[in-house]
């Protein structure tokens, strides 16, 4: 049953070094830059996003995620879902509005994966970058990079995965799209949505709380995955994995670092999911195929390489 929970609306992201990481996300992956508050953070957007910023950049000793948010479709509906945080047994805090520059009060709990989320209701929204509400043109002509369209998701892992999803299906309405589930029956990795995209969050099991895998933002094109790879090259990026195909979800995709570490993900096209699906299973035997799906084996970087 859905709750309220309409789509990803931010990350913050902690970097080693700011002015590195501008050059990554901003001039190579494409995101715009649309803020600076006073803690020194750095606001960015794609450019088909409404809202003024889906992620924000925080200069830190260590890098990582600090924390997830989702957007609500009301204040009404926020405080229904804080309650029911409450009874599940979460911790729950109150972030006050403007502590994020243009965005409403959030409530931030912890999974039981030890990731911290938060929902909020109101952002403001500054439209589509370039282009706008009314007659539209195509695209922007002054985009940079990659160009990015959208944050998408995270992969997180760790542990306690029915726990987590447990919450996610029964306070939050998240649907389980696709698992991996070994023979005998247990979940390591599970793929949620809120909407009709194939994740707009997944978790893979791991023993080590709290820890950021990767976020992913989208691309258009196959050709412009394919693209996006060049510029990695170009740029002498660190590169993870692909150009190549998931098994899981069948997105198109490439991986690869920022400056700090921190995994990115590019990619197209995918799978819809409808509440009325039965999720996707994979074997675990199968989990090299249903990661890459050309190559069929699993880059031990890609399970391991984790902030």
């Amino acid at each position: 049953m859905k709750k309220g929970v309409m789509r990803p609306g931010h990350v913050q992201i902690r970097v080693l070094d700011l002015d590195e990481a501008l050059v990554h996300y901003r001039d190579l992956m494409g995101l715009i830059e649309v803020d600076r508050d006073s803690r020194g953070r750095v606001y960015l957007k794609g450019w088909t996003e409404v809202d003024r910023f889906s992620v924000v950049l925080r200069e830190a000793d260590q890098p990582g995620m600090d924390f997830m948010g989702f957007k609500v479709v009301s204040e009404a509906a926020l405080e229904q879902l804080h309650g029911e945080l409450i009874a599940f047994g979460c911790q729950v805090d109150q972030i006050p509005a403007g502590e994020l520059e243009g965005c409403g009060r959030r409530i931030r709990f912890v999974a039981p994966t030890g990731h911290s989320f938060e929902l909020f209701a109101d952002k403001v929204q500054t439209g589509r970058y370039g282009v706008g509400n009314h007659n539209p043109e195509a695209w922007p002509r002054d985009l940079k990079g990659m160009k990015a369209e959208r944050f998408d998701h995270c992969l997180l892992y760790g542990p306690e995965l029915d726990k987590t999803l447990e919450l996610f299906k029964e306070v939050l309405g998240f649907d389980l799209c696709e698992q991996v589930v070994t023979p005998d029956g247990k979940r390591v990795a599970q793929f949620l949505t809120c909407s009709m995209k194939a994740h707009d969050i997944a978790f893979i099991d791991h023993p080590e709380p709290n820890k950021f895998h990767h976020a992913s933002f989208l691309l258009e094109t196959w050709q412009d995955v394919l693209r996006a790879g060049d510029l990695i090259s170009m740029t002498d990026t660190s590169i993870d994995i692909g150009p190549t195909r998931h098994g899981i979800t069948h997105g198109q995709t490439i991986y690869f670092f920022d400056p700090s570490g921190n995994r990115n993900e590019v990619f197209c096209g995918g799978d819809y999911f409808y509440p009325d699906h039965e999720p996707i299973t994979w074997d675990a035997d199968m989990l090299g195929k249903a990661i890459f799906y050309h190559d069929r084996q699993l880059n031990e970087r890609f399970l391991t390489a984790l902030t």
